[in-house]
């Protein structure tokens, strides 16, 4: 099967959790036109920005990686759809932690939420790789995955810590998105190689 019509999808799907979420945030009401009256928006606001920063690493990883498959199947259009699935509950989880303060349950649902999003890329990543060949370039690329598996761990040590200071939590949940920054270079060079 030809891969575009998943691509649109998960493009659009992805697109309208980022316009949720925006949405989610509600202005003061009342007459309030200081910029003081928008302090009480900051956790709102800081949750908002590290959920549309893992949106954006899911949307630019899921485009690099579909730029070298040839083609889909069935498995790759399910495990595509539980990614874009847990995708879908981030604005939940982002609304639930922002408006309580970064408080233990909220923080871990947002955690276990992300920990679900890795979970799902990882096995999206798994079927590709299977239907592509452990040779192809995206097998290459993906290789022992340490990204992946050093994501998880970070998640699930924030889960935990949630519990003493979900502060810490919120942290460990910002280094993975630094470490995922950065889509994999080979993925890109190849792409580059191929377009000259």
């Amino acid at each position: 099967m030809h891969k575009g019509r998943l691509e649109a999808f998960s493009d659009g799907v992805i697109a309208i959790i980022i316009t949720i979420m925006v949405l989610e945030i509600k202005m003061p009401g009342g007459h309030h036109d200081t910029l003081a009256s928008l302090l009480p928006l900051y956790p709102v606001f800081i949750s908002y920005v590290m959920s549309f920063v893992y949106i954006g690493i899911y949307w630019n990883n899921h485009h690099h990686m579909f730029q070298v498959v040839k083609s889909v199947n069935g498995s790759i259009l399910w495990a595509n759809l539980h990614l874009l699935f847990w995708l879908s509950l981030v604005p939940l989880v982002t609304e639930w932690m922002g408006e309580n303060n970064f408080t233990m349950w909220p923080t871990i649902a947002y955690g276990v939420s992300l920990i679900m999003c890795a979970l799902a890329y990882t096995l999206l990543a798994i079927v590709l790789v299977k239907h592509e060949g452990k040779e192809s370039l995206l097998g290459r690329a993906v290789g022992q995955d340490w990204k992946g598996k050093l994501s998880i761990l970070i998640y699930a040590t924030g889960i935990a810590v949630a519990w003493v200071n979900p502060c810490i939590s919120f942290a460990l949940y910002a280094v993975v998105a630094c470490v995922w920054f950065i889509p994999d270079r080979r993925i890109e060079k190849k792409v580059m190689k191929e377009e000259n």
